[in-house]
């Protein structure tokens, strides 16, 4: 027997599965509303997290390029940072915050810095070190008006630093150029502030980092006309492409043309003070030395007040109170000349004798045997304290048609005065014989060692003890070097490599830094030091001539000078490329 269910049953079943359906359904669309709140809730909370720290972050780097500006302009004073705290930003999305330092004072953040100490770098810069101030900057930022009770908080370490520039084997201002035909090590780091070109016929190999501003080249320059090689550079640490510029503290305008202003003298009532003043090489040696046409003058640096120093020898008198001789100093003597071939000019000479002016200056007594008042302003700068272990030189005199090329000449440089030496000039230079090069006597019990050194000029010509200004102008074969060593920085220009008149010239590359006069096949050169190029040449300006008549290259024994990586081992007066050098970044905690 079939029972039926009345239909009213059936309907009332219905009803119910709907209203429990409902009821659900409910239930479900509650709780996905609730997860959607929810997470608008938390994205927007992120969102306004994200935004406070991209806010605190803005205020640490305005305090950042406050310090960079200053650190270049060298006006920055560690002991006074109230500036560089209240260094807040103004934007308009600035007035969404409420900025605070770490002990919640309003409008600052917080802003340390060391006195400047002599330390390693960070960074890509390691293995360097530098004079360094080290800074810390941490800033608090909170969102006014925001349902939301949180703040953010940035925290910046970076290096304001002055990295002597003698601390890379090669450093060049320009492209960089080298392409030995012989087998060459560079054993210590190499930069550019442009691009590298490398193309070699022989082994090139860096032992230490490589870096260039531009590109890492294994090609020549477009304008070089030589082709010859495509070796493949071996690179034993990292060779880094668009790396850092490291530039002079001058001005806003570093191009290598601005920055020879170094070698030159500072115009009149130029503040030695002032940004470009305290880089000039004029105002950073301890004797200036002018020769003009009626005499040669010495005066003391910027350090004395550039006060004139006495000659030590006196002018020889005659009869009636006639002049026979001027007065004059026993280390600097202007009466030679000789031909440059490259140059194709004969030159009117200052030589700078290093023995005699190592006498001038640690043997008083004997120096001014006459000249009472000489003897006293020489000995009231030694009261001083002061070492004298650089000299800048000039030539004042009027132009000489048959001599057109006014030069320095380095001689008797064998031994150096005890804290070094470097010699400046705007001119041309040359370095004759054996410089910075002590030798021990056999059976000696004192032990010689190299002194701080460098050589800073327009352009810089190795001439060997056996040179002969009589020979200069003749061929290549009665121009005969002898196997010499010079131990010292280098700091020039070059002829770039162009392309001028439709033809092609090569600078002659790092290989052809140092210039050369005579027949060096067979010969060796041996150099330790470190190669800066800052700038095209101003006065010799002749291309490179390749070798043959000129010239043939040495047997190059090179390598860098490791003194140079300790800080009190560096040459007077050394320049110093400024860097604003990032460390660690970090979040700090809110609140």
């Amino acid at each position: 027997m079939r029972i039926k269910l009345p239909s009213t049953s059936r309907g009332g079943y219905a009803l119910l599965t709907v209203l429990v359906m409902a009821g659900v359904a409910s239930l479900i669309f509650a709780g996905i509303a609730h997860y959607a709140s929810t997470n608008v809730s938390l994205n927007d909370r992120n969102n306004t997290y994200n935004s406070t720290v991209a806010a605190a972050e803005a205020a640490t780097e305005t305090a950042v390029s406050y310090l960079q500006r200053d650190f270049a302009r060298q006006t920055f004073d560690y002991t006074d940072l109230d500036d560089y705290r209240e260094a807040i930003p103004t934007n308009d999305w600035a007035a969404n915050y409420r900025f605070t330092d770490t002990s919640g004072h309003s409008n600052k953040m917080t802003v340390t810095s060391s006195a400047a100490v002599v330390t390693n770098l960070n960074s890509q810069f390691e293995g360097l070190y530098g004079l360094v101030f080290n800074c810390r900057i941490r800033s608090q930022a909170s969102p006014l008006g925001s349902p939301y009770d949180l703040s953010a908080g940035v925290q910046q370490d970076l290096q304001l630093a002055s990295i002597p520039v003698f601390q890379f084997a090669i450093f060049y201002s320009m492209d960089l150029e080298i392409n030995p035909g012989a087998a060459m090590k560079i054993t210590g780091k190499v930069h550019s502030n442009a691009t590298l070109y490398n193309s070699t016929s022989a082994s090139l190999e860096y032992l230490d980092d490589v870096a260039a501003v531009g590109r890492i080249l294994n090609a020549r320059a477009p304008c070089d006309p030589e082709s010859k090689g495509n070796v493949k550079p071996i690179y034993r640490k990292e060779a880094l492409e668009l790396a850092s510029a490291l530039t002079l503290p001058i001005a806003t305008n570093n191009s290598p043309l601005a920055v020879r202003a170094i070698l030159e003298p500072p115009p009149f009532g130029e503040d030695p003070g002032s940004q470009m003043g305290r880089a000039r090489y004029h105002n950073l040696v301890d004797l200036i030395v002018r020769v003009k046409d009626y005499g040669t003058f010495v005066s003391a640096g910027s350090w004395n007040l550039f006060n004139d120093i006495t000659n030590d020898i006196p002018a020889v008198m005659g009869a009636k109170g006639a002049i026979i001789a001027p007065a004059r100093y026993s280390f600097i003597t202007n009466t030679e000349s000789f031909y440059d071939q490259r140059e194709k000019k004969w030159t009117r000479v200052i030589d700078l004798n290093v023995a005699a002016l190592n006498k001038w200056m640690t043997n008083i007594s004997a120096t001014y045997p006459t000249n009472a008042g000489a003897q006293k302003n020489a000995q009231a700068q030694y009261n001083l304290g002061h070492s004298l272990n650089s000299i800048y030189i000039l030539d004042d005199r009027t132009a000489d048609a048959a001599k057109p090329l006014s030069v320095v000449r380095v001689n008797n440089g064998q031994y150096l005065p005890a804290s070094g030496l470097t010699v400046a000039t705007p001119l041309p230079l040359y370095v004759r014989g054996h410089f910075n090069a002590p030798i021990t006597t056999a059976g000696s019990t004192n032990t010689m060692t190299t002194k701080p050194a460098s050589l800073v000029a327009d352009a810089i010509t190795v001439l060997s003890g056996a040179w002969s200004d009589a020979n200069s102008d003749k061929a290549i074969a009665s121009r005969v070097p002898t196997d010499t060593t010079v131990n010292a920085a280098f700091l020039a220009g070059i002829v770039p490599t162009v392309c001028a008149g439709g033809t092609k010239h090569y600078s002659g590359g790092v290989e052809n830094f140092p210039r050369f006069l005579e027949n060096w096949s067979g010969r060796t050169f041996t150099y330790n030091g470190s190669m800066v190029v800052m700038f095209p040449s101003q006065y010799a300006t002749a291309y490179w001539p390749g070798t043959g008549s000129i010239y043939n290259a040495p047997t190059r024994k090179w390598a860098f000078d490791q003194n140079f990586l300790e800080y009190d081992k560096l040459p007077p007066a050394t320049p110093q490329v400024r860097k604003l050098v990032r460390g660690q970044w970090t979040v700090l905690a809110g609140n």
